[in-house]
């Protein structure tokens, strides 16, 4: 697979596209890498993107935890590499359990899951597959995690839907790394 829309040079970018690059590289990114490198081809959306994402994977009102396992089921969804690559490792790191982690790459149900991860997988499930969420479903997550909270995780799922698609149209090269890709 060809990565269709690989990096660019620094040097080589309009003026709009540098101005963009180094408001991602001078953010918490540190670096211009994964769904930015074919965004970078429309500056003003690749910057008006990254300041949601910048939000939705530092900030959200659900916390880092929760945050990378919502991102991993939509990378699963949408069998996103990229996405895999850059966030397993990171959702391991901040506690979301290997056997969970190996479940949602197999498109298997995860088992004794707490409760906010096995609430977080199921509206993720559940928006991705059906698009929508049932009521049962989103009166548990308004219980847990308030109406700040379900607003973020709708905007997760929609956000790195987004980061996927991208990705996967311009088949981003999948960065080195140690931890397990996505099964076919």
């Amino acid at each position: 697979m060809t990565d269709r829309l690989g990096p660019i040079p620094f040097a080589q970018m309009s003026a709009s596209q540098q101005v963009a690059a180094q408001a991602v590289i001078d953010g918490p990114r540190g670096a211009l890498y994964g769904p930015f490198v074919p965004l970078i081809r429309s500056p003003e959306l690749m910057s008006a993107a990254q300041r949601m994402g910048e939000y939705l994977r530092y900030r959200s009102a659900l916390g880092t935890r929760l945050t990378e396992l919502a991102i991993l089921v939509t990378a699963r969804q949408w069998s996103q590499q990229v996405e895999w690559a850059i966030h397993a490792p990171i959702a391991r790191e901040y506690g979301i359990a290997e056997a969970t982690i190996a479940a949602i790459a197999e498109r298997r149900q995860p088992v004794g899951l707490p409760a906010d991860e096995a609430l977080v997988l199921e509206f993720c499930l559940q928006l991705h597959q059906q698009q929508r969420v049932d009521d049962a479903t989103y009166a548990a997550a308004l219980a847990a995690f308030g109406e700040h909270g379900v607003v973020d995780l709708m905007g997760i799922n929609g956000y790195y839907t987004f980061l996927a698609m991208v990705m996967n149209a311009a088949q981003t090269a999948v960065p080195g790394t140690a931890a397990p890709l996505l099964p076919d």
